[in-house]
């Protein structure tokens, strides 16, 4: 990681905004994770909360090759408020297009006799299949949605494995996905079943309309 040890309150201020990043950039032909933090630092905001300011190096795990920086700030309102962080980032320079792997993945899906219906995504030898790259890259930029409402400065989630996904028919453009996850939670160590309903299209992006802790 970065030369220095990352005190773990940054890394795990480091991971949401990661989460964001992915939520809001990712999908089917990207998969965006953090590679490095290269500088960090917080401040107390008087009855607001505590705020952290970050620069990042981001990678495409599709594509090692797409590497980017980015700046972030994750501000975690005080008490035990339900708010979610609040994140924003900004990115130097442009991510590669995935155009044309979305509409390659798009129109095979959509192509499809029977509703795709999957399971355990990587197996427990930690394989994924090269045409489920595409669904587990759409689910961690789901989780990235779901991690980003859930945090607090003291939780770290990570997408840990696709127990189930199931395509749900519609009758207009988008994607349809039913995703049951497992979350892992650093702190914790808990293992957390997380329900997802995913909707993805290549002009609109990705969006979560439900979602539920199981």
């Amino acid at each position: 990681r970065s030369g220095s040890r990352m005190e773990a309150p940054q890394g795990r201020a480091a991971a949401l905004a990661t989460a964001c990043l992915s939520y809001s950039r990712g999908g089917p032909g990207r998969a965006l994770a953090l590679r490095a933090v290269t500088a960090a630092s917080a401040q107390d905001i008087d009855n607001v909360g505590r705020k952290y300011h970050l620069k990042l190096v981001l990678e495409d795990i599709l594509d090692k090759d797409n590497i980017v920086n980015c700046t972030a700030e994750v501000l975690y309102h005080l008490g035990n408020t339900n708010a979610a962080p609040d994140v924003h980032f900004e990115i130097e320079g442009e991510l590669k297009s995935t155009d044309e792997q979305d509409n390659t993945f798009y129109n095979r899906i959509r192509s499809l006799k029977e509703e795709l219906v999957a399971q355990d995504i990587p197996d427990s030898h930690g394989n994924v299949p090269p045409e489920m790259e595409p669904i587990r890259a759409l689910a961690q930029a789901a989780a990235g949605y779901v991690v980003w409402q859930n945090s607090t400065e003291d939780t770290q989630y990570h997408l840990a494995q696709i127990k189930h996904v199931r395509q749900v028919k519609r009758s207009d453009d988008y994607l349809e996905f039913d995703y049951m996850v497992l979350l892992h939670e650093f702190v914790s160590q808990e293992i957390i079943p997380w329900q997802m309903t995913v909707l993805w299209h290549p002009q609109h992006g990705v969006k979560v309309t439900q979602n539920s802790r199981q």
